[in-house]
């Protein structure tokens, strides 16, 4: 890349899960998309995911968001991407997820939805920082959270899904002033 040039990141934006998303969440039920994140759930586990995501739209911003994210231009639907509110060694935060469909991954399409959640968190307010906990194995999901601008806290003991221990990364970004 010359002085002159710029990598320009990928136009994505963030939409509000609403009832027309459920089969992007099924398409994320794939064991290419849950390797990482204890495998696959049954349709009755899924669909329970689909209305606590629906839900999260009609409460406060402070609560949390899920979105689905559409690359500008196309208006394809190429993942999701949100925040929710937890505690986290002792401190209120809000933890992230993302995850980007198999045929759209490579392009940086991760990095600019969790930069956009970034935006939403930080403007939602409530709390100081947006952590993100993805497993020591996978490669990709740190290497987004790395090009995010995402500090690493370290590695910690993580339960997900509930009643699974796993081995993660704790990223961490400051959202300024909160609650």
């Amino acid at each position: 890349m010359s002085d002159t040039t710029r990598e320009v990141p990928p136009h994505i934006r963030l939409e509000a899960w609403s009832d027309g998303d459920l089969g992007l969440l099924r398409r994320q039920n794939a064991p290419e998309m849950t390797a990482h994140v204890g495998g696959t759930e049954s349709d009755e586990k899924v669909l329970s995911r689909h209305d606590r995501y629906k839900a999260m739209s009609a409460r406060p911003a402070t609560e949390g968001r899920m979105f689905k994210v559409v690359l500008d231009g196309t208006g394809e639907t190429v993942g999701s991407v949100g925040y929710w509110p937890r505690i986290w060694q002792g401190e209120a935060v809000y933890e992230t997820g993302y995850g980007i469909l198999p045929e759209f991954q490579g392009r940086g399409l991760a990095v600019a939805a969790l930069l956009a959640v970034v935006e939403e968190a930080r403007a939602a307010g409530g709390r100081c920082r947006l952590h993100a906990y993805p497993s020591v194995d996978h490669t990709a999901s740190n290497a987004t959270c790395r090009k995010a601008g995402f500090e690493w806290a370290g590695e910690v003991e993580f339960e997900y899904p509930p009643g699974t221990r796993i081995r993660s990364n704790d990223w961490r970004m400051d959202l300024g002033a909160g609650g």
